[in-house]
């Protein structure tokens, strides 16, 4: 049950799951309760039911699968690499784009300098 400490629903949630995946009491391949009856067990909202297994996502522990539910990962597994592990390829991307924008920015620089130096409103005769 959600408690009225300060600390957001969907948080306590979160905890309460995470240290049932931790503890071994949802172990690895272990389907979640639907989100129906993780309402009802928390007594909380359907939306705060999500945002909990949202946390839970985003932190790797439990991985969706369309159709199924939603499933505690196996966390023995390393995750595979954001961008398909293409790490000097990402590198350059990453270069490449600090170059552009290096030299984007030069010339507001220069732009900027060049206009303050004029005088706004006042005409050269």
């Amino acid at each position: 049950m959600v408690k009225n400490t300060g600390r957001p629903g969907y948080l306590q949630i979160a905890d309460d799951l995470r240290a049932q995946i931790r503890g071994g009491s949802l172990a690895p391949g272990t389907p979640l309760p639907s989100t129906t009856r993780l309402a009802e067990q928390y007594d909380a909202s359907l939306s705060v039911v999500k945002l909990a297994v949202g946390v839970l996502r985003t932190e790797g522990l439990v991985i969706g699968q369309q159709g199924k539910g939603v499933f505690v990962r196996d966390t023995t597994e390393q995750p595979p690499p954001a961008g398909g592990g293409d790490t000097a390829g990402e590198v350059a991307e990453l270069r490449a784009a600090v170059q552009d924008l290096s030299a984007r920015l030069a010339k507001v620089e220069e732009q900027l300098a060049t206009s303050t130096t004029r005088r706004p409103g006042r005409s050269s005769r």
